[in-house]
């Protein structure tokens, strides 16, 4: 018993109707007002606003669409290892990869285009998304882009960009005229134009770094804040052969020669942000001077296709996040978890329709 509550619970008097009422009206407001906030956060009370929906229907609309296949980056091959900590990120974050332990990864190697049948050649860029799944059953899911910068920072400016290189129905391409006046339009894209200029294709998933591009908190278990960025960073990056000129799929081929070979190895680096870095807009990159931070190192271990892999029926929602880990207020993280969501929903109910064996690039004669 406590002050509040004198008598045992099978002896207090029951509730009046008009109490019970009272209690009842009081957890529907609650409700009403989470699902509103939900429909909201969703896009689903105002048409004008931009929704997961509207967004993935966008990429249907550009890429085409392929039952049972992730909406975008459907290409790709499901990995499994582990994540070893060393303890160095500890006293930053209270989540328990972060101790020195070993935790389980599931994740994925992926191709940024909107067709799985495209070539590997296709795009340069690769992409790499993981579930870890912590002792106490937390799990942190991440994607990341082997890429430095996103092009725009908001989810309008990012549906701008696709309709701007949506196909014209007379052509069945993209106006050339388009996509430049966006740019110009988007003077924050610079950065991200800078880079791609220059990016080539790497010959294996292995090689390069993939980075998290959105900001996110570490939280200590005194409550403590710190705003990072994290990459994974090859341990060996020793190129693979220039694949032939006429190659389409090679990615998944070296990667299963490599782990033929032994385990492949990332480390997880840390960015640590000051507090005059800006942690909602992912266009914008922090100085190159901020302090890193090694917090472990991924190991993979094997490979899977991902028509059969554990990766296939897995949603990477950048927001499914443990204790001692939160997501920044960049709007774009709010975006990518909605858009996933839908993806997932379309795709999973769509299973029985994917091809039996994996997806072969027709090759030219």
């Amino acid at each position: 018993m406590t002050d509040r509550d004198p008598l045992p619970k099978g002896q207090r008097p029951p509730l009046s109707p008009t109490a019970t009422g009272l209690r009842l009206v009081g957890i529907g407001v609650v409700v009403l007002v989470a699902a509103t906030a939900f429909a909201y956060v969703g896009g689903y009370l105002d048409p004008q606003r931009l929704t997961p929906d509207k967004l993935v229907n966008t990429l249907e609309h550009n890429n085409g669409t392929f039952p049972g296949y992730r909406r975008n980056h459907p290409k790709g091959v499901c990995v499994a290892g582990y994540f070893e900590s060393n303890g160095a990120a500890a006293d930053l974050s209270s989540a328990q990869l972060f101790t020195s332990t070993r935790t389980p990864v599931e994740g994925r190697f992926a191709l940024p285009t909107g067709n799985p049948y495209s070539p590997d050649s296709a795009a340069p860029i690769r992409s790499l998304a993981l579930r870890f799944t912590q002792a106490d059953g937390q799990q942190w899911r991440t994607g990341m882009n082997a890429m430095p910068v996103f092009p725009v920072g908001t989810p309008e400016a990012f549906f701008g960009l696709l309709q701007a290189n949506a196909p014209d129905p007379k052509t069945g391409k993209p106006d050339p005229t388009k996509a430049p006046a966006f740019f110009a339009s988007h003077p924050e894209a610079a950065p991200f134009l800078a880079w791609i200029k220059t990016a080539k294709p790497s010959a294996s998933y292995a090689t390069v770094s993939y980075n998290s591009v959105n900001a996110f908190y570490l939280v200590s278990a005194d409550g403590k804040r710190q705003a990072v960025r994290w990459n994974m960073v090859p341990v060996d990056a020793a190129q693979s052969a220039a694949p032939p000129p006429d190659a389409k799929d090679y990615l998944e081929q070296d990667l299963n020669d490599r782990l033929d070979a032994g385990p492949v190895r990332f480390n997880l680096i840390l960015t640590l942000a000051d507090a005059s870095d800006p942690v909602n807009d992912a266009s914008k990159q922090w100085p190159s001077d901020r302090r890193t931070l090694n917090a472990g190192t991924l190991v993979l271990e094997s490979e899977q296709p991902q028509l059969s892999g554990a990766c296939r029926d897995i949603n990477f929602d950048p927001l499914m996040l443990p204790s001692g880990i939160s997501g920044s207020d960049d709007p774009l993280l709010a975006a990518r978890s909605a858009a996933y969501a839908t993806s997932y929903k379309r795709r999973t109910a769509e299973v029985e329709q994917l091809p039996k064996t994996a997806p072969v690039t027709e090759k030219k004669s």
